[in-house]
């Protein structure tokens, strides 16, 4: 919805958890297992190159994601770390797997 907000995240959190710790609608169906898309987050250009490269299963998932892009990363698979301090994360305004009954996860 072009919304931005800034949040706090203690190092070693991962993408996942920090946007549901702070009301952002990032869904996370297999609770960060790395077994579907739904966390799926663009990460901006200036920051893609300083992170871990993906694994192959962490590849494999996000064929499965909507509106992939070049910098596109599972949220669940990107952990905080001080040198991504300012990151700019974008969440694709579809998913695959969005829950539909209101459930909110933990």
């Amino acid at each position: 919805k072009g919304e931005k907000k800034s949040v706090k995240a203690e190092p070693g959190e991962s993408i996942l958890r920090i946007a549901q710790h702070n009301g952002i609608p990032l869904e996370g169906a297999c609770e960060g297992g790395m077994a579907c898309a739904t966390c799926h987050v663009i990460v901006g250009k200036d920051f893609y190159d300083k992170l871990p490269e993906a694994s192959e299963a962490e590849e494999d998932c996000l064929d499965n994601a909507s509106n992939l892009t070049e910098t596109s990363r599972l949220g669940c698979q990107l952990k905080v770390t001080p040198e991504l301090d300012g990151i700019d994360i974008t969440i694709p305004g579809t998913t695959r797997n969005f829950y539909v009954d209101g459930h909110v996860p933990k």
